[in-house]
């Protein structure tokens, strides 16, 4: 063996052959028992030391067999061949993306010669929207086969932070809607209050879409698909009201992009000192809302649209939630009128001043004085699933 060479083999306790590094000093397992396997590898590693240069050519002749276009493909072509699958508004943002000045560092770029301090100088002249962008770039070249492997493992890829995003305030609503002439747009920002649901599918109302006997409004989604009923409070009929009854309720905001919606809205708020929010602020603060008053979760994910709780979630983690005491909490429930639940206690007669029940948890009759039930209100706590029921009296008949 070559005295120069860089490797050499290494037998570990007559199991499996191991090569050693002379210029790091470490082992690295071949992960094989036969000697004759063991030294092919262990000259394909020396060599791939010595000529690295002709190591690229020669994986270039082999990959060309099973691709002819692995020589050519550039990260442009990612690009290109990733927005013609796409369709609607995502290729509309793919679009957008592939114009970010970041990606000339690599857009000529052969893919096969492409190192991961190529990729972190885009990362590091770019913003978040490049971080983003340039990790499905890089996760659809791999899924095709275009890369033999990562050129930046998935757990080094530097972090992505998004700027934090806030609901608008009742305070902010009402200022932008005081100031607001045009009135298609005052209503759509009301609604946007009203319903929680996103400017697009809300510009894109119908007057059929309006249920006046069930006073409901009903759509489907443009981002998820997801059919969305909501009922409609008696400020939100009153805005329906003032709009047509058949064909389109935004003329002019149906017609026109999301951006030129969003950037109206952001003029609008920044002549009034408001920053930090836009026209998705509105469903972060329905969101918030929600969750103050005790709305339930499922309701207020159905009326979101939101198909998993998760995200339903990330919109109303700010809210502020105000507990009552402990203490005040118990005192309330002891003032609370009594309910009976028949599915867990069978009341079978009454004679004399004495309920007698049936515990269903314990299988067993109980004899309740209808004093204690007038005065205490808490009968063997915790022995029926729910022993809180109306007010007896002595007239009453069971």
């Amino acid at each position: 063996m070559n005295m120069k060479s860089r490797y050499r083999l290494f037998l570990r306790r007559k199991s499996v052959y191991y090569a050693f590094d002379d210029t790091t000093k470490t082992f690295t397992s071949l992960k094989t028992k036969d000697k004759a396997e063991a030294n092919r590898l262990l000259v394909a590693m020396n060599e791939a030391g010595k000529q690295p240069a002709m190591n690229l050519s020669l994986a270039r002749v082999y990959l060309r067999h099973s691709d002819p276009m692995v020589s050519v493909r550039t990260w442009q072509h990612v690009l290109e061949e990733i927005i013609q699958i796409k369709s609607g508004p995502t290729q509309a943002r793919w679009k957008s993306a592939a114009k970010d000045k970041a990606f000339d560092l690599i857009r000529d770029r052969i893919l096969i010669e492409t190192q991961a301090e190529h990729l972190l100088a885009v990362l590091r002249t770019g913003t978040v929207s490049t971080n983003a962008f340039l990790r499905k770039v890089h996760n659809f070249a791999v899924d095709m086969n275009w890369l033999p492997a990562t050129v930046i493992p998935r757990r080094q890829w530097p972090a992505i932070h998004y700027k934090e995003k806030r609901a608008i305030t009742i305070e902010e609503h009402q200022k932008i809607i005081a100031a607001e002439v045009n009135p298609e747009r005052k209503t759509l920002y009301q609604l946007c209050w009203h319903l929680g649901a996103s400017q697009g599918d809300i510009a894109n109302l119908k007057g059929e879409d309006v249920d006046w006997t069930n006073n409901t409004v009903s759509f489907v989604r443009k981002k998820t698909g997801v059919p969305v009923l909501v009922h409609l409070g008696g400020e939100a009929l009153n805005l329906f009201k003032d709009l047509p009854a058949e064909g389109v309720l935004f003329p002019y905001l149906s017609r026109v992009r999301a951006g030129d919606r969003d950037t109206e809205f952001k003029q609008r708020c920044q002549q009034l000192g408001i920053n930090g929010v836009t026209l998705h602020s509105y469903r972060y603060a329905w969101a918030e809302r929600a969750k103050t008053v005790g709305y339930p979760e499922r309701f207020a994910q159905e009326a979101l649209g939101h198909n998993s709780k998760a995200v339903h979630r990330a919109y109303a983690k700010r809210a502020l939630m105000k507990i009552p005491s402990l203490e005040d909490y118990e005192r309330k429930q002891e003032g609370a009128a009594i309910v009976l639940t028949l599915h867990k206690v069978n009341v079978k007669r009454r004679c004399l001043g004495i309920v007698c029940a049936t515990n269903f948890v314990e299988g067993r009759d109980v004899l309740l004085g209808v004093a204690d039930l007038l005065e205490h209100r808490r009968i063997i706590r915790g022995k029926f699933a729910l022993l809180i029921t109306f007010h007896v009296n002595k007239s009453r008949r069971f």
